[in-house]
């Protein structure tokens, strides 16, 4: 084995987003385009000498065919070991879980999270820090900046590592431990859930159903929930992981996931339902003719924390992103903690968990989470859920109903205006921007604006300031529009608009959210101009 070095050149459009950095699978296959990313890493992180790193991904196309790459491009620089799932496969969750166990000093998931996989569809790398948590701005802008000095990388001339079966390899000078993707992340939720009473709760004739959506956590829900928990064989769909995913959208909302809405809408419903997407970071929640908005899952997990073994002393406050709902800033002010508001992106919650500010977390995009790992959690998310329904003995609507009487409802809705024609996008959100100040005190669709601004974020714990985080209108009856776009596309931009108003009436808690809605939808169409400026007509997606 020799260690070769390959003269290459910077590569344009390698900056990392909020979630690593996300091409099209054919241009990550492009010559040196990932190896140049990862050199990156290592360049822009002091090296790869001496370190130990996890590596995974979620299986889609080309998860493969990277790892090799990327052990033989470590063991190249000095890596002294890389903890690898068997087969390339980790979760998101359970890679970060791996990081924080083995004192591991970062890792490199393969994954593009809900986007479709396969030859035409999503590929995506990003680096974790020792945390177990995403790299936050500052190393993620070293990282960019080291895609643009590059001048060669270092790879192993090698054969491929076995990554079949768990054991120890050897790579050059360097280790590499297959270990099982499942083992220390059910671990994990033994520790926090009570797997007795859940157990009891399926022995007693619960009926669940799991839809892993051809992604990685079909083996993760297959030994929990079915093994572990002993629910019926069969309660775990769509379970073994798939390069396309099975031709899918691993997205786990009513639209991609509904198949999962018309079993739990059905005349033979399960008492639960639940999905989880590419990489095992989302959920959706959804009970018997009952869907769970993301926002109101969080506050609802919040609210009944100490029901849940590793929350029963008390939380030492929550988090959330600046878009998802404030239906936790009500729950946290009945419990009497602090409720923080981030910019979106899982890394801003790194810092209040350190710092034991904060023990839940979440966005509205589908991510739960808490201080057991760095990453927002899928799994965990539903084994919370089964734990407080274990304990309540109620069916979700009735969870649900009883919440919305003590704290109100935040009626709730995200519209994605998807591959946008990228300029279009940026002219609205610049001249939205450039009328924020002369917004409040008009009327508009019937509805008064009390203040507009553009969100910013100083972090409570190392002062780092984050601008340009979202533009937000607030109307009267604590109504709130946000506009903002997503960093998660591969194609065109992505316009996110966030609707929220707050009922607190008894008699209208059981409303349509869209119709809740109707105004607060027609104030934000006319105050930003969406269908002149988009040409569209409608939204692609409405969660």
């Amino acid at each position: 084995m020799s260690v070769h070095t390959i003269p290459t050149k910077p590569i344009e459009g390698q900056k990392p987003g909020t979630s690593g950095l996300r091409k099209k699978t054919a241009i990550f296959m492009q010559p040196h385009y990932l190896e140049n990313f990862v050199q990156a890493i290592w360049n822009g992180t002091g090296g790869a000498a001496g370190k130990t790193y996890v590596l995974g991904g979620d299986g889609r196309y080309f998860n493969d065919r990277a790892a090799q790459v990327i052990l033989r491009m470590a063991a190249a620089s000095g890596a002294k070991k890389l903890i690898v799932g068997q087969d390339a496969l980790l979760s998101t969750p359970a890679a970060s879980n791996l990081i924080r166990q083995r004192r591991a000093d970062g890792g490199i998931i393969l994954s593009a999270s809900h986007n479709p996989g396969g030859p035409d569809e999503d590929f995506g790398v990003k680096y974790n820090v020792g945390n177990g948590g995403p790299a936050p701005e500052g190393v993620t802008e070293r990282i960019f900046e080291a895609t643009r000095n590059i001048g060669e990388y270092l790879i192993l001339d090698a054969q491929d590592v076995d990554l079949s079966t768990p054991g120890i390899r050897r790579l050059g000078d360097m280790e590499v431990e297959v270990v099982d993707p499942v083992a220390d992340y059910q671990a994990l939720m033994e520790r926090i859930f009570d797997f007795d009473k859940i157990r009891a709760l399926f022995a007693g004739g619960f009926r669940i159903r799991f839809d892993a959506m051809h992604a990685v956590t079909g083996p993760y829900a297959h030994a929990i929930i079915e093994g572990a928990l002993g629910a019926p064989a069969g309660s775990v769909v769509n379970a073994v992981p798939s390069p396309d995913f099975g031709g899918g959208h691993p997205d786990p909302n009513p639209i991609w996931a509904e198949d999962l809405i018309d079993a739990m809408f059905g005349p033979d419903a399960p008492d639960f339902g639940a999905a989880s997407d590419g990489d095992g970071d989302r959920n959706m929640i959804v009970g018997r003719g009952c869907y769970v908005t993301p926002s109101d899952s969080l506050a609802v997990l919040a609210a009944n924390a100490a029901l849940v073994p590793a929350y029963a002393g008390g939380l030492a406050g929550v988090a959330r992103s600046m878009p998802t709902s404030k239906a936790l800033d009500r729950v946290a002010q009945s419990l009497g903690i602090s409720c923080y508001e981030t910019p979106t992106g899982w890394k801003f919650f790194g810092n209040l968990l350190d710092a034991g500010r904060a023990t839940l977390c979440g966005e509205e995009s589908a991510g739960t989470g808490s201080d057991h790992v760095r990453e927002k959690d899928g799994l965990w998310a539903v084994l919370f859920w089964l734990n407080l329904l274990a304990e309540r003995r109620q069916p979700v609507a009735q969870v649900m109903n009883d919440h919305w009487a003590k704290y109100g409802r935040n009626y709730y809705s995200r519209h994605d205006y998807e591959a946008v024609e990228t300029a279009a996008a940026n002219g609205l959100i610049e001249d939205l921007r450039g009328r924020l100040a002369e917004l409040p005190g008009q009327t508009v669709a019937g509805l008064r604006i009390e203040a507009a601004d553009e969100f910013a974020y100083d972090d409570p714990v190392d002062g780092a300031h984050s601008a340009g985080q979202g533009l937000r209108i607030m109307t009267e009856g604590g109504g709130r529009i946000v506009l903002r776009l997503s960093g998660t596309g591969t194609e065109g931009a992505t316009l996110r608009v966030y609707l929220e108003r707050l009922e607190t009436d008894p008699a209208h808690l059981q409303d349509d959210p869209q119709d809740a809605l109707a105004r607060i939808i027609a104030a934000a169409d006319e105050i930003a101009g969406i269908r002149t400026r988009t040409g569209r007509a409608a939204p692609n997606v409405i969660t």
